[in-house]
């Protein structure tokens, strides 16, 4: 599961678009960003190497003292200073959001405790092997990048300068090369033509250079200066787990509004009529015996509202026979006929069993109320490591899981176990929702 997060600024240089963007695309901002990008990138990776070599070796040749400590903290936090202006230098000039690593917290007050922590933080070496490794990239892009342009241009331009040699120097033309007493100039309408198709071919193709290179940039500074892997799964732990404790307050909402007006105000009833039935009993027999009879019935439906709470909490036939039953048991409830297919080595954990079997109740519920269909069809299978449900029906489609409806909400549970909702529902052509859990046997 990706959960993601880089976009690109793209007015006109993009992949789409045809001949015209091609056309475009030398001329185009993004284009001239990624120079400037390529460009910049020299002088400052320079500094930051000459400063960091400089500085790390001073520090570890003075570790046999004390002030190899605070030179090496001192160095690398320049580096992570080089990286938060790296990354501001990829969002405006790239259009790529790079998050910053978390911030370095030492676990007690004070300039050795903070100098501590530094030396301790994997992010901060991280970005000090940002700034030795990204010079000689940086060195091979800048000049790629200003051949590429210079060139081109030059080129493509010749037609409108070569008249400078005939005019300021006693040649005829750009002087190619020279082989012993035979020296090539380009000055014929031919060989000058020719000269501007070549500039029109390096022209069009420094973009995609360009992007090529930039694009090596955003893995560098992606995964050099950003957060770690590790940062980010806690991070995406900690929201899954705001979600899943978000998920369960409401459905104990739900559980206390079902009990209090259902079952609890018709027990309450019940408890009203036999007491009426109990004073009536000497005076009135026949009134009692309707009263009770009232009670029954009102025993009997306050049951079936137990019941559905209950399955709706985790139905029993889920528990003592699997998947393929339960599921069975929702298509029968379901208002258009339901296919289902269920073909499993063996059951999936309890917990991934389980939220298999809502996320089919959540979208054949959707299916019976919104998709207008004729008929669904529910897949469960595996793949690999992975759960996959599949349910598909023909009904009227559009539905959109970023809408703030039910898929969403569905959305957020299974992410919050790893799983993934896709849906695809084009207007009037069905929908098609697929869902991906971990396999837990």
């Amino acid at each position: 599961m990706t959960r993601g997060r880089v976009g690109t600024m793209d007015d006109g240089a993009g992949t789409g678009g045809g001949i015209g963007a091609v056309l475009r695309a030398p001329v185009a901002g993004r284009t001239w960003r990624e120079l400037g990008f390529l460009l910049l990138g020299l002088p400052l990776s320079t500094l930051c190497f000459c400063l960091a070599v400089t500085g790390v070796s001073l520090g570890a040749g003075l570790l046999v003292t004390f002030l190899g400590i605070p030179v090496l903290a001192g160095v690398l936090m320049m580096c992570r200073g080089f990286g938060h202006l790296e990354r501001a230098r990829v969002r405006v000039l790239l259009g790529a959001e790079v998050a910053g690593p978390a911030p370095v917290r030492a676990a007690k007050s004070g300039a050795l405790a903070a100098m501590g922590a530094l030396l301790k933080s994997g992010s901060a070496w991280r970005h000090a092997l940002y700034a030795v490794i990204h010079f000689p990239w940086a060195v091979f892009g800048f000049c790629v990048a200003l051949t590429f342009w210079a060139y081109g241009w030059a080129a493509l331009l010749y037609p409108v300068w070569f008249w400078v040699f005939p005019a300021w120097t006693d040649q005829p033309g750009l002087q190619l090369f020279q082989d012993g007493d035979r020296t090539f100039f380009l000055d014929s309408p031919a060989e000058i033509a020719l000269t501007c198709l070549v500039g029109l071919a390096l022209t069009l193709a420094t973009p995609w250079v360009l992007r090529a290179l930039t694009t090596v940039d955003r893995v560098l500074v992606g995964g050099l200066l950003g957060p770690s892997r590790l940062d980010s799964r806690v991070s995406e732990l900690e929201s899954d787990r705001g979600v899943v404790v978000d998920t369960a307050a409401a459905d104990l909402r739900r559980i206390e509004r079902d009990l209090h007006d259902g079952a609890q105000a018709r027990l309450a009833a019940l408890a009203i009529d036999l007491g009426m039935a109990k004073e009536q009993l000497a005076g009135d027999p026949g009134a009692a015996a309707r009263l009770v009879d009232e009670a029954h019935g009102e025993v009997k439906v306050a049951l079936q509202e137990l019941r559905d709470l209950a399955r709706g909490i985790h139905p029993a036939v889920l528990t003592d026979r699997g998947l393929d039953a339960a599921l069975s048991s929702v298509a029968s409830r379901c208002a258009v006929p339901v296919t289902v297919s269920v073909d499993l080595p063996a059951r999936p954990a309890p917990a991934i069993e389980g939220i298999a079997y809502f996320t089919v109740c959540e979208l054949l519920q959707n299916v019976s109320r919104h998709a207008r269909a004729r008929s669904a069809t529910v897949d469960v299978w595996t793949a690999g490591a992975r759960l996959l449900i599949q349910v598909a029906d023909d009904g009227r489609g559009g539905a959109d899981p970023r809408g703030g409806s039910g898929l969403a909400g569905l959305t957020g549970r299974l992410d919050a176990v790893d799983g993934v909702l896709v849906v695809d529902s084009p207007s009037g052509g069905g929908t098609t929702a697929t869902a991906e859990l971990p396999w837990r046997p």
